[in-house]
């Protein structure tokens, strides 16, 4: 059977499962709707906060980070997990104990503000729709190669799916479906990433390979031989030390401050619940990012063994690449007209990758079973699913809960309150097809920009002095978003991201 056929299938199944989820979920109030009735276990909850976090970005793009960055793609493994720390001890068990549905819910609420409420439901969409580009771009990327079909229908299909058991269920149905999809996207991440390290270096534990093996040292070598730099060469070569502690803590931030990821801490019992819930959710998280560093070093080495200095008619005679060239995300082109795959550090390269393809890739270039390289294709699909699902319920609770509720209809009914949820979901997703179908970057630095915007400009700041800070007032808390916000959109803007210089390295490294 064809890996596109086994793809089928297993997507197939995953898919069913999340619907009978999102129907067995289904609700009838406000409170089941937007924080899943307040009840969910720590354990369950812990693994859908993995689940929302373990996005895209995540799972497809982590490991690429580090296979073209090396050292420096320990910047973000520093910082995305450090968020999480910095959550846990400062964010969750406060904004639990105040017991809202939402961060705008806080911000209003704390500073008996109106307009500081709008201003922060503003900003939740404004965040949420930038990151979900970032997950609906790792879905088409995943259906255009392993189910042959365009980019366009294949986010549709995904969207469908997420519509339905978000529309169904809400947080609740969100959450329990997030829940079976982390375990889903964890296996499809360790199971190739054992048996490419059993490959490679005979030892199953990719952790352990990495760093007692010589495979560090080969791929070192082999980047050395062909013009690029050293693998394990000195880090943030681009960066001073400042610069690697501010951009750290801006990602820490950033993840502290994803509104969607705060709102997973409303929908347990308590506020020992929701500490808990973080180191739950911490333990599950480290599973993948403990792997990462091993998959980027397993796939690089793999990828540069296949490809460099080949005959042109050898690698393109390869399926894996014929495949991965027609979604144009892999491009090989003989320039000097040598007849061999020139895959250097300098001008002469004529091999571009897109760091999105390294997980998802690096089964068929290990030469891996067909059922592996479908489960990883089933594990993209949940990663970027998981995190879109639960960022369409934040961006609706804001417009339903914050602003129509809260502001314009304090008398609504709880039917009134989940029609308007539920017609807002919809306009949601919409919207957040349009974004996927037309994203402004790859999953990573698309990712990346939500964080800068939403918790390190924005939100993040206005909830720890909101919390810490009696003096903080509802002036400084609206400046500060929207200061927040238009900065770091108009410097983001107005210059590259990521901070080092990824786009040369990634195409020419």
């Amino acid at each position: 059977m064809s890996v596109e056929a086994i793809t089928i299938i297993l997507v197939l199944i995953t898919f069913a499962i999340y619907t009978a989820i999102g129907w067995w979920s289904r609700v009838k109030d406000t409170s089941s709707f937007y924080v899943a009735g307040q009840n969910v276990p720590t354990v369950a909850n812990g693994a859908a906060i993995a689940a929302d976090w373990m996005s895209a970005a995540s799972f497809i793009s982590m490991a690429g980070l580090v296979a073209f960055l090396g050292y420096d793609g320990t910047i973000y493994l520093m910082g995305w997990t450090g968020g999480y720390v910095l959550l846990a001890l400062l964010l969750a068990p406060y904004l639990r104990k105040f017991g809202k549905f939402t961060v705008p819910d806080f911000i209003g609420d704390r500073f008996y503000s109106n307009g500081a409420r709008s201003v922060a439901a503003i900003a939740t969409i404004f965040i949420s729709l930038t990151y979900i580009s970032g997950q609906m771009r790792g879905v088409g990327i995943v259906f255009s190669r392993y189910l042959q079909v365009d980019i366009v229908v294949g986010v549709l299909i995904g969207m469908a799916i997420v519509g339905f058991f978000a529309l169904l269920g809400g947080m609740k149905g969100v959450t329990w479906t997030q829940a079976v999809q982390y375990f889903v996207i964890i296996i499809a991440f360790l199971i190739p990433a054992v048996a490419i390290s059993l490959q490679l270096t005979g030892n199953p534990i990719p952790q352990l390979a990495l760093t007692t093996s010589d495979i560090v040292d080969r791929l070192g070598q082999i980047q050395i031989d062909l013009g690029m730099t050293e693998y394990m060469a000195p880090p943030f070569t681009n960066l001073s030390m400042l610069n690697v502690f501010m951009v750290t803590l801006a990602l820490m931030a950033g993840t502290a401050g994803l509104p969607h990821v705060i709102v997973r801490f409303y929908t347990v019992k308590s506020v020992r619940a929701a500490r808990w819930s973080a180191v739950w959710a911490i333990i599950f998280i480290g599973l993948l990012y403990l792997t990462a560093p091993a998959v980027g070093a397993f796939a690089k080495y793999n990828l540069i063994d296949t490809i460099a200095d080949k005959p042109i008619e050898e690698v393109q005679s390869i399926e894996w690449v014929s495949k991965w060239e027609t979604t144009g995300l892999l491009q090989i082109d003989d320039q000097n007209g040598d007849g061999v795959i020139n895959f250097t550090g300098g001008e002469d390269n004529e091999v571009v990758i897109d760091g999105d393809i390294i997980v998802l890739s690096t089964p068929e270039v290990a030469n891996l079973a067909p059922f592996i390289i479908a489960l990883v294709a089933a594990g993209g699909l949940a990663a970027a699913l998981s995190t879109a699902s639960g960022l369409l319920i934040t961006m609706t609770s804001a417009v339903s809960h914050d602003i129509y509720y809260r502001i314009f209809n304090k008398s609504a009914s709880e039917a009134q309150r989940l029609r308007v949820g539920r017609i807002t979901l919809l306009v949601a997703l919409a919207v957040a097809a349009y974004v996927g179908i037309n994203p402004p970057g790859f999953a990573g630095e698309v990712v990346a920009l939500a964080f800068g915007l939403g918790g390190a400009a924005s939100l993040f700041p206005v909830i720890l002095l909101g919390i810490f800070d009696k003096r903080m007032n509802k002036e400084g808390a609206v400046a500060g978003i929207i200061t927040g916000l238009s900065f770091t959109l108009i410097m983001i803007g107005g210059n590259s991201f990521p901070p080092v210089d990824y786009w040369n390295r990634r195409t020419n490294s």
